[in-house]
């Protein structure tokens, strides 16, 4: 291998104190212990208007679109923390896939998502975690050519997990937080040989 994996981190959520963001620090933290150069993104940082082909059509791609496109492509793999919003994806999540995957000349079609793999996490104060809008998720990102890790964690119960803890007192979803860092990062690493 001649680099590390780069691994781009993000939740869907853009809440300021977001569960899911904190669950995807932990697991960011696990995939730089396996080797990875992880970039953190919070999507609270690059606001889009919700995706309209007329915008792109009349003025072009957004600003924020371009940066996020870029930072897309020059990752490897992604660590997802996904909230659960009425049984699916949020809409910040699903506007930002849709902005991402748009077409931008120099660049292959969906070359944002395309060949990479990502990682999926899901947390919440529900009994299920998150577990249905990882369900979606999953198939949105696979249907666009991105490798879906197997290994995905939801974690129930969250407020009770974090409270004011960097560390998830469970010990069983501690491990299975860092088990899919580390796998994306085993994952990209063996995709770039």
């Amino acid at each position: 291998m001649s680099r590390a994996p780069r691994i781009l981190a993000f939740s869907g959520s853009l809440r300021t104190a977001s569960w899911n963001h904190r669950i995807v620090e932990l697991a960011a933290k696990a995939a730089s212990r396996a080797g990875a150069e992880v970039t953190m993104l919070r999507l609270r940082d690059y606001p889009l208007p919700v995706f309209d082909q007329e915008i792109e059509q009349s003025t072009g791609l957004p600003g924020h679109a371009v940066t996020l496109k870029k930072l897309f492509r020059e990752h490897d793999g992604f660590l997802i923390a996904s909230p659960e919003y009425n049984g699916s994806v949020s809409g910040a999540m699903k506007n930002l896939i849709d902005w991402v995957s748009r077409p931008e000349e120099g660049h292959p079609s969906l070359a944002g998502f395309k060949g990479k793999v990502a990682g999926l996490l899901a947390c919440s104060p529900g009994r299920l975690g998150g577990l249905r809008g990882l369900a979606h998720l999953r198939l949105i990102l696979s249907g666009i050519g991105t490798i879906v890790l197997p290994e995905q964690v939801a974690v129930p119960g969250i407020q009770d997990q974090l409270k004011d803890s960097e560390v998830i007192l469970d010990e069983g979803f501690r491990q299975a937080v860092d088990r899919v860092g580390q796998r994306i990062a085993e994952v990209a690493a063996a995709l770039l040989d």
